[in-house]
């Protein structure tokens, strides 16, 4: 079942605990410290266009690029002429021109399910950026896998939708799968309450981290630096997210 089609109408809601202002500050900061004040930068799936909004508020000229047209459509209705949305697939994006800087944030990354399209993602990534460019991107670590999400269920219940989300994650394939039940309020306040069951489910691969450097060498990129999520703390034993940052030579 795709991905982000009934769970597009409720992503916001329910990522309300993302500190999506502390991330774009410290992406705007990285973009700073390496030259980039303003100019064209790329959100690789970009989803509802909340980061994308608030690097088009820090000044750049944005264009998100996300695969799930339920997810962009949340996005283009929010009309912010400053930004640029293209439905396009990660591993052949095409910005038309060179920018910058691309950011992915979200474990985006994590949706690439093999390594050679991991490898396509970071060619296309080497082929839109400016010799001296830099990617900025997340993922999920081997200790959130296998620790945290593990086989777990999380169910959240809140007045307009509900969610369970029952997580497996298969440590020899290094796939995790969570499948998704959505139950989303459809009738208006004055009414009796009624909710439509939506399903849906989603794969996620785990990347070791000397993989993720391996694939960005022989894509031609330079790695720089890998941190403890938006943070510039090293990784620990513990990390649940880490931030790379790469250049294009």
């Amino acid at each position: 079942m795709e991905a982000y089609t009934s769970f597009a109408q409720v992503y916001d809601m329910f990522m309300d605990n993302v500190p999506y202002t502390q991330w774009s500050s410290y992406i705007v900061e990285k973009l700073h410290a390496n030259g980039i004040d303003s100019g064209y930068v790329v959100d690789l799936g970009c989803g509802t266009g909340k980061m994308t909004t608030m690097l088009a508020d820090a000044g750049y000229d944005m264009i998100g690029i996300d695969n799930s047209m339920e997810m962009l459509g949340i996005a283009l209705e929010k009309e912010d002429d400053r930004i640029l949305y293209l439905m396009q697939d990660m591993r052949e994006f095409e910005t038309g021109e060179k920018v910058k800087a691309i950011i992915s944030a979200c474990d985006s990354i994590n949706y690439i399910m093999e390594p050679e399209d991991l490898a396509a993602v970071f060619e296309c990534v080497k082929s839109n950026l400016e010799s001296g460019g830099i990617f900025i991107f997340d993922i999920n670590t081997p200790y959130k896998y296998e620790v945290l999400m593990a086989d777990n269920t999380i169910a959240e219940n809140r007045d307009e939708s509900s969610f369970i989300w029952e997580n497996y994650y298969d440590a020899d394939e290094k796939v995790n799968e969570y499948d998704l039940t959505l139950f989303i309020r459809e009738t208006s306040e004055d009414e009796d309450d009624l909710y439509r069951k939506f399903e849906e489910t989603h794969f996620q691969r785990c990347y070791e981290f000397s993989e993720i450097k391996q694939l960005i060498s022989e894509a031609g990129l330079v790695f720089d630096a890998m941190y403890d999520a938006y943070t510039d703390e090293p990784v620990k034993e513990d990390s649940e997210k880490v931030t790379i940052i790469v250049h294009k030579p």
